[in-house]
């Protein structure tokens, strides 16, 4: 519900602010006191873009205040990462230059977010946009209200969606298969000829050692055999001494026991030296020069070097992973078939599930249609259409849509002698806003609305019809919020609460406020309505009359 209104700085506004009530409200003026002003300003904070010139060359601030105690809406809040409470706030400030913020309960926010919000808790109707009526989505939703297809239209999207992903991941895998099939030979040669070629994990640094050793293999075995020599020469030999060394210090330790821990060094160190030597005789001894071995591993690294080159890769590790990585790609492109084969099956058992909601939504909308005729077609008796024809009509389309597989069009006729036909194409503007204001009537039975504005709908009509709209929103106003901009006394007599938009001048400016009228100055108000500048007995007595109706 709207509690609060707030606009400083807007067109003939300075300073605005007013509260509002539940149940149905009425604003009247004179033409041109600001009510479209207000209305401007409204549509701004909710999103439509601002007119620099309409701006006061100031900075702007449109401020709504809601109560949404009543609303199911938390989850928004939460999903937005918003702080919720019960009494919501929505701002839009605009600087002199245009630029603009918008704020939810004084974060700032996006004005798409803003939007959002906004259309669940405001809904401004006027002459204007009865386009709505054609609108095929608005009817839908019209007919699932009064059908209460919620539930069924929840498990529906929930289907939809996977179809939909399915059939833009077959799109995507068919797509893929295609450009694959494209380089499938080129890919299966490089993976041969990987394969072929058989590298294995460390081979390189293994082959190139041993490479390095087979060139050098004679200065090598020179080096082992010099140091073999002096380990081992049977006068001077680096073994005979140390043993010679370690005779001496057992002899000593046996009558110096502080020499025996130094025995035992020497005699570790013997043990290493004579270990070290058998190590490099057997070297020694194996080392050979192999020009046929070493021709052999430079074939091998040739090849290594070649394929490293080929492919631009620094290791045999990487052209292992690169030989599994095409591995991959070939067995994916041998699995396509089966793949796409597995998407198929599953797009058509969600085709076979959507179709059995379709049918279930078409039956329930059908039924719904029925209902919606009788009612729209028994109101517009009422409001002066005595040969009205209203008429849903149901058609399937060829595949699934977000709402089903439901067509509707609305079909009408106001006279005898008019054949049925789409509604936006044949009714005045007068006539559909009588059309909408009793589905908008028959919907509140049925589902939650947000506050609605209607912006001068009855323009066109006047009289007992008049009456008789106004009737439909004081009805209205016992469900929710009705606001009604209106020039017909018939119609403000029926508020609960009447506010009245007026100009004052100064001698600086004109600038438009609004104020709700107490009783005294709402008989003045409407008596003015009925009889002009000059208002008389009759006209005040007429307007006393209107408001006990």
């Amino acid at each position: 519900m709207l509690k609060n209104i707030h606009i400083n700085n807007f067109a003939l506004i300075e300073d605005l602010n007013i509260d509002f009530h539940e149940g149905f409200s009425v604003i009247t003026g004179e033409t041109g006191a600001g009510k479209s002003i207000i209305l401007e300003a409204i549509n701004i904070l909710l999103g439509q873009r601002a007119d620099n010139r309409i701006l006061k060359g100031k900075k702007c601030i449109i401020e709504m205040t809601f109560d949404i105690s009543g609303y199911d809406i938390k989850s928004f809040f939460d999903n937005n990462e918003l702080e919720y409470d019960e009494e919501c706030i929505i701002r839009r400030e605009i600087s002199a230059t245009g630029k603009s913020r918008s704020f939810i309960n004084d974060t700032p926010v996006s004005l798409q977010l803003t939007k959002e919000l906004g259309n669940d808790l405001i809904d401004i109707h006027s002459q204007y946009n009865n386009l709505q009526l054609g609108n095929e989505r608005f009817q839908i939703d019209t007919l699932d209200a009064i059908a209460g297809n919620k539930a069924a239209m929840e498990r529906y999207r929930t289907v939809f969606e996977e179809y939909g992903k399915l059939n833009r991941l077959l799109d995507e895998k068919i797509a893929a298969h295609t450009q694959s099939r494209e380089y499938e030979d080129y890919t299966r040669f490089r993976l041969n000829e990987l394969k072929e070629a058989n590298f294995k994990e460390d081979e390189q640094e293994t082959l190139e050692e041993e490479q390095n050793i087979l060139i050098h293999a004679e200065e090598i075995k020179e080096s082992l055999f010099r140091i073999n020599a002096i380990f081992n020469d049977d006068e001077n030999g680096t073994l005979n001494h140390t043993k010679e060394q370690l005779n001496r210090l057992e002899s000593v330790s046996k009558k110096m026991p502080q020499t025996e821990s130094l025995a035992r060094r020497m005699e570790n160190l013997y043990i290493e030296l004579k270990d070290i030597y058998m190590e490099t005789s057997a070297m020694e001894e194996n080392i050979t020069f192999d020009q046929d071995r070493l021709n052999e591993i430079n074939d091998r690294l040739n090849t290594i070097y070649s394929f490293q080159q080929k492919y631009h890769k620094d290791s045999v590790a990487e052209l292992i992973g690169l030989r599994d990585e095409l591995q991959s790609k070939l067995d994916e492109i041998d699995s396509f078939e089966d793949d796409i084969e597995e998407l198929k099956k599953q797009i058509e058992d969600r085709h076979k599930i959507l179709a059995g909601y379709c049918k279930e939504l078409t039956r329930s909308r059908t039924e719904a249609a029925v209902k919606i005729e009788k009612a729209i077609t028994s109101s517009l008796i009422q409001l002066g259409m005595p040969n009205v024809k209203f008429h849903i009509e149901i058609s399937q389309k060829k595949d699934f849509s977000e709402d089903g597989s439901d067509h509707v069009t609305v079909l009408f006729s106001a006279n005898k002698n008019q054949p049925l036909r789409d509604i936006g194409n044949t009714a005045s503007g007068g006539e559909i806003a009588r059309v909408m204001l009793s589905l908008k009537s028959l919907i509140a039975d049925y589902k939650q609305l947000p506050t609605i504005i209607f912006d001068e709908i009855d323009t066109g009509v006047s009289g007992e019809i008049a009456a008789k709209m106004g009737d439909i929103m004081k009805q209205m106003g016992k469900q929710m919020q009705i606001i009604s901009i209106t020039h017909l006394p018939q119609i403000a007599s029926k508020g609960k609460y009447h506010y009245k938009v007026y100009k004052q001048d100064n001698e600086e400016q004109t600038t438009s406020h609004i104020k709700l009228l107490p009783e005294e100055e709402r008989i003045t108000e409407i008596a003015h309505m009925l009889s002009g500048e000059t208002i008389t007995k009759a006209a005040v007595d007429n307007a006393k009359e209107l408001l006990k109706s």
